[in-house]
């Protein structure tokens, strides 16, 4: 076997690689391309070619380089990005080329178990994954749901909650609008750039691998869900809505529209991503809707064994700052041009 370095971006290996491997829309080239399109990374991957140059194996990662030093993450931002390896005899290609870096290297793992049994890399935290499977008919999908949740949807219709496809820009920024508020005013905790959604709805969106669901209420935006399309599977990514307008329950209706649009495309599964295990609100939301749970592991290799001191103390400065930003009598402009300087330094 031999090793290469690709772009996951473009290189016709990767492409191989992740459409005959169990991958996710993470490890799509789309998403990968968005990443780097808005944080300025370099991406690369590592890919294990058999002896007659079939890819058997691989990982992409972002080399990142900033005030808390130089590390590899596998991927930033991104809900979760397992290794593309299935077998013992490959896992040593892939992690020889990665600890030869001699910088910290971040995992996120849902599917493979192979890097947690590595013992060179520690689990540093969980979080939870739920999906739902799609193959039951729509009759069985929603005798599956909460009776709480069959109940909200139908008070939604009756309310006359209209649910469309966002067909512009300026649409896009309602919701991102929503976002950054729901994100500060209930989170403490800064948006994404806007320019993050800009580069999503131009590799996803215009290529008609995604599209974002909006719930409206007398002709106002009250809600949105945006999904992403990747191989077999729908992945519900982002929510925002407006808390005066939630007794209209407009989040389970987008759901159920989601589901009734998956089902309607063939798709197998819905994916609902990840939950932080203490955001226990959003835990209940995604398991009323008949959903199965797994566990998100955070791996990390440290050759030097612990965090350095510039990445400690820039982690609690970003904490301090975070907290500033995020006050409610900042300006929310203001509070939208800090995630677009900052957000970068969290992953």
């Amino acid at each position: 076997m031999n090793i290469v370095t690709v772009d996951p971006r473009v290189d016709p290996i990767w492409r191989t690689l992740v459409e005959q491997a169990s991958s996710s829309v993470f490890h799509s080239p789309a998403w990968i391309q968005v990443l780097t399109d808005t944080y300025g990374w370099d991406a690369q991957a590592y890919v294990v070619l058999d002896s007659c140059g079939e890819p058997r194996a691989g990982i992409p990662f972002c080399r990142v380089s900033d005030m808390m030093g130089e590390r590899i993450l596998a991927l930033p931002f991104s809900d979760y990005c397992d290794p593309l390896c299935d077998d013992q005899q490959c896992w040593p290609f892939l992690t020889d080329c990665l600890l030869s870096e001699r910088c910290p290297i971040n995992l996120r793992c849902l599917h493979n178990s192979l890097p947690l049994t590595d013992e060179r890399f520690t689990v540093t935290k969980q979080a939870k994954w739920h999906g739902l499977a799609l193959a039951p008919g729509l009759d069985d999908l929603w005798r599956g749901m909460q009776e709480s949740t069959q109940r909200a949807i139908r008070k939604s219709q009756r309310e006359g909650l209209v649910v469309r496809v966002a067909d512009s820009e300026q649409e896009l920024r309602a919701f991102f609008e929503m976002h950054l508020k729901i994100r500060k005013y209930k989170l403490g905790l800064l948006a994404q750039p806007f320019l993050f959604f800009q580069n999503i709805w131009r590799h996803f969106v215009d290529t008609q691998h995604g599209f974002l669901l909006l719930a409206l209420y007398q002709d106002k935006i009250v809600a949105g869900d945006f999904f992403l399309e990747w191989k077999d599977t729908l992945y519900y990514k982002f929510n925002a809505s407006l808390p005066a307008d939630l007794s209209h329950r407009p989040n389970d209706l987008l759901i159920w529209e989601g589901i009734e649009r998956g089902k309607a495309r063939g798709f197998n599964s819905l994916d609902f991503g990840l939950s932080d295990i203490d955001q226990e609100g959003l835990v209940r939301y995604k398991r009323k809707f008949g959903t199965q749970e797994k566990i998100i592991s955070f791996l990390r290799h440290a050759p030097d064994g612990v965090p350095s001191l510039a990445e400690r103390q820039t982690r609690n400065l970003l904490a301090q700052l975070t907290h500033r930003f995020t006050d409610q009598m900042v300006p929310d402009l203001v509070t939208e041009g800090a995630g677009e300087d900052l957000y970068r330094l969290f992953a």
